[in-house]
């Protein structure tokens, strides 16, 4: 279960990253679509957390090698690759390159994540 537990270390340090960054940006007022598009913002921050909370919780589960957890951590690393994908374009729309290369780099290592969880689940089965 090597799989299993890269998988899930990098979900548990990616959802709990992605709370750091949302908190830090709302605290220090970085968010000004707060004032202009509030609605749509909070939508997408509710979406973020709810992806990063999945993410740890899926995480822990793995680790503590509760079954259920295995394929609640893809449906996790699904909600996260639809916000890797997407986020980005807030960040390129804004000149900000260093973003997009990070986003991209995290979608790379999730997909690699997600095969080797995927592997490692196909493994068990057999």
């Amino acid at each position: 279960m090597k799989g299993s537990k890269f998988a899930s270390i990098y979900s548990v340090v990616v959802g709990a990253l992605m709370i750091v960054m949302w908190s830090f940006f709302i605290i220090s007022g970085q968010v000004p679509e707060l004032q202009i598009k509030p609605a749509e913002i909070l939508l997408h921050i509710v979406d973020e957390l709810l992806t990063a909370l999945l993410l740890v919780l899926s995480g822990v589960l793995v680790l503590r090698r509760i079954q259920w957890g295995n394929l609640t951590l893809l449906v996790a690393l699904g909600m996260l690759f639809y916000t890797m994908i997407v986020s980005p374009g807030y960040y390129i729309q804004n000149g900000i390159p260093a973003f997009v290369v990070m986003f991209a780099l995290l979608l790379a290592v999730g997909l690699f994540a997600a095969v080797v969880q995927i592997r490692s689940l196909l493994s068990v089965m057999r």
